[in-house]
């Protein structure tokens, strides 16, 4: 981990690197329970500038919730007129790493996995690095880029004012080092690119 990321600054663009969304052979949308409509509002622009054909919804039944993450996402996405030929859902992860583990294979029984090299990620901006790190981890090789999702109701960089945010953000400085010591995410670099292959073409 970064040990010089001791700022207000240094922690924010740590724990939120920027990797604009770019047109990905799929789309990826890391369950919630919190700002559901932002997330979903998120990927319809993303779906209607073309960047994604089919995204994966992952995120199964958490806090006590009677259903599952992904079927309330998608039941809004097609509310909005993404069609339901356009999602693939996975509704049995209840973290983050089983939201790549088992999204991956869950995307592995209608798609061709292989030919998947690009990815564009919409998830919390909070969030974002560990995103990385842990698709980094368990699906390595592709090129990722994020959309992510700031549904606190101030800037990214003002996410020290913000109570919950300021919460989310330290909790994920915290957490990060601790998840890499025990062998859940790979490091990124934030010099270039999340992707560890650049030259995949979406298709």
């Amino acid at each position: 981990m970064n040990t010089r990321a001791d700022t207000i600054d240094d922690i924010g663009r740590y724990v939120m690197p920027s990797f604009p969304p770019c047109p990905s052979d799929l789309g990826f949308l890391f369950g919630t329970r919190h700002g559901v409509p932002e997330f979903c509002d998120a990927a319809l622009r993303l779906w209607q500038d073309g960047m994604f054909r089919r995204l994966l919804v992952s995120g199964g039944r958490t806090g006590g919730a009677p259903f599952a993450e992904a079927d309330v996402i998608a039941d809004h996405l097609v509310g909005l007129g993404i069609p339901e030929t356009a999602l693939i859902l996975e509704t049995a992860a209840t973290n983050t790493g089983e939201n790549v583990r088992f999204g991956r294979a869950r995307v592995a029984e209608v798609m061709d996995v292989a030919a998947i090299g690009s990815v564009v990620v919409i998830g919390k901006v909070c969030s974002t690095r560990r995103y990385l790190m842990t698709l980094r981890r368990h699906w390595p090789g592709l090129s990722v880029t994020v959309s992510p999702v700031n549904y606190f109701g101030v800037p990214a960089d003002r996410w020290h004012e913000h109570d919950e945010f300021r919460a989310r953000v330290l909790g994920e400085f915290a957490k990060i080092p601790r998840y890499l010591a025990e062998g859940f995410l790979t490091e990124i670099d934030d010099t270039s690119t999340a992707a560890e292959s650049s030259e995949h073409t979406p298709r």
